[in-house]
């Protein structure tokens, strides 16, 4: 088995998968920053603003939390104006988990008792300085779990880059198979089909294991803070 892996993954072999997992990473960071970002200020125009944005909001979350992410995609694999395939997914990934991360985010900001904002007021608050420095912090402690578990799908479904043949992890991993002779030099067999899908499985796991490990290790500094 240990002389298969070897003849398995090559040098060229290992950089063909992981330039795949570069792009996996890349679109990944920016559909997570972006959606985020995008999520926090939709959970609050549907929490706070005024009824036509609230609404607004608020259909643009049921449309994309009730569509498929795939879809989207697909969608704007074909028609988003952007220059490069992977930035197209990218897009796709943001436009949908904006809405995911907004009810997370809104789902925090209700569980967040109402008379913060009078003793916030009684101290000469502002709504915009009571939203940043104390209902926001309180509600993003109170979400981690969640948008973590948000988080790690995302890292997940940037496998559907692969319908739409973007070159990221997994569609590499497949199309290895098709070139197998050409780059190993031999016929492939069942062993190494099981051992490049493992390796694919493995590198996902990693990612979403670490990011696990930060979280808890975030949850626990904050228990031992208010101690």
């Amino acid at each position: 088995m240990l002389e298969q892996i070897t003849s398995l993954f090559t040098p060229a072999v290992l950089l063909y998968l992981l330039r795949g997992f570069g792009i996996t990473l890349k679109v990944a960071a920016i559909a997570i920053v972006l959606s985020i970002l995008f999520g926090t200020i939709l959970g609050l125009l549907r929490s706070y603003a005024p009824k036509p944005l609230s609404m607004l909001s608020g259909a643009y979350i049921e449309w994309f939390r009730n569509t498929p992410n795939l879809l989207w995609v697909m969608v704007c694999y074909i028609a988003a104006p952007l220059p490069s395939d992977w930035s197209r997914c990218a897009m796709a990934y943001v436009l949908f988990t904006s809405a995911m991360m907004a009810e997370i985010v809104r789902g925090g900001l209700n569980a967040i008792p109402k008379g913060q904002f009078e003793a916030a007021y009684s101290q000469g608050f502002t709504f915009l300085g009571t939203l940043r420095h104390i209902v926001l912090p309180q509600c993003f402690k109170r979400i981690v779990p969640t948008m973590l578990s948000q988080v790690i799908t995302v890292v997940k479904d940037t496998s559907f880059m692969a319908q739409v043949a973007v070159a990221e992890l997994l569609f590499r991993t497949k199309n290895l198979m098709s070139i197998f002779y050409k780059v190993v030099g031999r016929q492939i067999t069942t062993a190494d089909v099981f051992l490049l899908f493992g390796f694919a499985m493995l590198l996902y796991f990693i990612v979403n294991f670490a990011l696990s490990c930060i979280v808890r290790h975030m949850q626990k500094r904050g228990k031992t803070n208010k101690t």
